[in-house]
């Protein structure tokens, strides 16, 4: 099958060869951060393409083999859809080496940090407005060129500014690199175009968040190109005067299918900032994030943060595809960062 016979615009299937991708097995291969660079498109403009290609793909083999029923997919359609999620980027290379890239879309990621360290110490809510900056860098920088929606009780303004600051620089500086020899892009995005980009609520109780939380479907419809939802905290509304326990699992199991159907439904992802406390395993007391065993299936990645003597460190406790690993960062007032030891080899468990 030819790029040509695919369901996109006239412009994306010239841009499509003119680059030389004329037929879909010369897609099969290709990332969508590298088409996006190449063709000079958004990255969920290379997903969509590569995702029509994957489907043409399916139509062409010999057998016609496929969805077996309609609704189904095969453990082989499952594993290039993996392949091909576009990821968000930490701004750290050790950080973004240990997630297999950066926070996967389409999943739900949790975020804790050690009992007694502060927010600002141990920088998860750096990371968190992190994450909602850098999200909106442009497909043409390797990015979603997305929005986010950031759900807390409070919300670090003046860093998002200092962070959307250094991350307009880091693009200036990327241009300059990729294209020695040519005319870089230029760098139209300003600090006030990602503020404008966040979308804040603000909730003071379990009853608001559970509302929201059904709310963002509409939002979301509303408001395209949200790529990142961010829940600071998912914990500290259903740790308060909070007696009935099962009703707590209950209200918390719904809340996370409709988390997880959202980050499918809107290919975004999902980062929950959780606390995290201790359980006795194995003869000893482990850390581990809160709300038991039931709340701990509801996510697809979890990370613990943590100090390891001077250094901060982030542990991937839970991942479907990657090992657990540990791997340091800095928090600067730039943001997130590689560690000022960043010449170490990630730390395998």
């Amino acid at each position: 099958m030819e790029v040509g016979r695919l369901p996109i615009s006239a412009t994306l299937r010239g841009k499509l060869i003119s680059a030389g991708y004329t037929t879909l097995s010369s897609l099969a291969s290709v990332s969508p951060s590298d088409l996006a660079r190449e063709l000079e498109i958004s990255n969920n403009e290379a997903f969509e393409v590569l995702k029509f290609a994957s489907h043409g793909s399916r139509l062409d083999r010999p057998d016609g083999s496929g969805a077996i029923v309609n609704g189904a997919e095969t453990a082989w359609d499952m594993l290039h859809k993996e392949q091909l999620l576009p990821r968000i980027t930490t701004s750290c290379a050790d950080l973004d080496n240990l997630l297999g890239g950066g926070i996967n879309s389409s999943e739900v990621t949790e975020i804790g940090g050690v009992p007694g360290i502060g927010k600002t110490q141990l920088g998860y809510g750096f990371l968190l407005i992190q994450l909602a900056v850098n999200v909106q860098i442009p497909g043409a920088f390797g990015g979603l060129g997305g929005k986010a929606v950031y759900i807390e009780g409070s919300f670090m303004v003046e860093r998002a500014v200092q962070i959307a600051e250094a991350c307009i620089e880091d693009m200036t500086d990327y241009s300059v690199l990729v294209k020695k020899n040519a005319t870089p892009h230029q760098v139209q995005i300003q600090p006030k175009d990602i503020l404008e980009n966040i979308f804040y609520f603000r909730v003071c109780s379990y009853t608001e968040q559970i509302a929201l939380v059904n709310y963002l479907d509409k939002f979301i419809t509303e408001h395209k190109d949200v790529k990142v939802i961010i829940v600071d905290s998912v914990t500290f509304h259903f740790r308060q005067n909070f007696d009935d326990l099962a009703l707590r699992t209950r209200l918390l199991s719904e809340m996370a299918l409709k988390l997880m159907k959202l980050a499918k439904k809107f290919n975004s992802a999902v980062v929950l900032l959780n606390q995290v406390t201790t359980k006795f395993a194995e003869g000893s007391f482990q850390l581990t994030l809160a709300l038991g065993d039931s709340w701990s299936h509801s996510c697809t990645n979890r990370i613990i943060l943590y100090w390891n003597g001077d250094e901060r460190y982030a542990y991937l406790e839970k991942s479907p595809s990657l090992r657990s690993a540990s791997a340091p960062y800095s928090v600067t007032c730039r943001g997130i960062r590689n560690s000022t030891s960043s010449n170490k080899r990630t730390k395998m468990i």
